[in-house]
């Protein structure tokens, strides 16, 4: 299969210049889906750190760029919403979000705040010796106890001697905030004001209240990502693009 696709068809969300070039990079399998923004067109396109795909290769080679706390190699690696990437050298930190239109931005923390990071619970298990396994979005697996559900979210440590430790957990339910990442409404945050089971395969309806303007609207559980209880555990979303 080809490692390139062209920019007419990429995803709206990578924000290209469709009609500079041909074609690029196209997202390796991996944590995320195909619509991950690669590595390469990060640094080059997006962040304007490099001007080629030698240059990219080069600056990972030298393991200069971390994502999730993990030094990244492959040019080719997808990175997805609530990722953080870090750049030591250059004292540069980042997370990776969506704006109001459903685009991924790139928000500038600081490097307490990249110390650890929010990931979806996409299902959990048990495994030998009655302990509970959780299957992350992200592509890991963690321990923790039975209280954390399906579509809870939790914050796990990025620092190398505690990695993707459990640190707390935000419930998928009523008065908790999430963050819609598909669907019409991604982007948007909201305080959950209904869980609406619905019987079958369809997918259950989410009410939610605007964290904005306090407007109604509604999504489903598949698209709702928890980021806080009382109030959103992050400040700035990035979403005034």
């Amino acid at each position: 299969m080809s490692d390139h696709l062209k920019r007419m068809v990429a995803p709206a969300s990578w924000r290209l210049a469709r009609k500079e070039e041909k074609f690029v990079t196209k997202t390796r399998a991996g944590p995320h889906n195909s619509a991950a923004l690669p590595m390469v067109v990060l640094l080059r396109d997006r962040m304007n750190l490099a001007r080629t795909m030698k240059e990219v290769k080069l600056i990972l080679s030298q393991r200069s760029v971390l994502v999730n706390g993990k030094p990244c190699r492959d040019p080719r690696m997808g990175v997805g919403i609530f990722d953080i990437i870090a750049i030591p050298k250059m004292d540069q930190y980042f997370r990776i979000l969506l704006d109001k239109k459903g685009r991924i931005v790139t928000v500038p923390i600081d490097a307490e705040s990249a110390k650890s990071r929010l990931a979806r619970v996409a299902k959990k298990t048990v495994v030998k010796g009655g302990k509970v396994q959780l299957n992350l979005d992200s592509g890991a697996n963690v321990l923790a106890d039975h209280q954390v559900k399906s579509r809870d979210s939790v914050v796990l440590s990025l620092e190398p001697e505690n990695r993707f430790a459990v640190l707390d957990h935000f419930p998928f339910a009523v008065g908790n905030m999430a963050m819609v990442f598909a669907g019409r409404h991604a982007g948007r945050i909201g305080r959950i004001t209904g869980i609406i089971t619905v019987q079958g395969a369809t997918p259950n309806r989410v009410m939610l209240e605007d964290a904005n303007d306090g407007a109604p609207f509604e999504t489903i559980d598949d698209y709702c990502y928890m980021v806080g209880r009382e109030t959103p555990a992050i400040s700035s979303w990035g979403i005034e693009a």
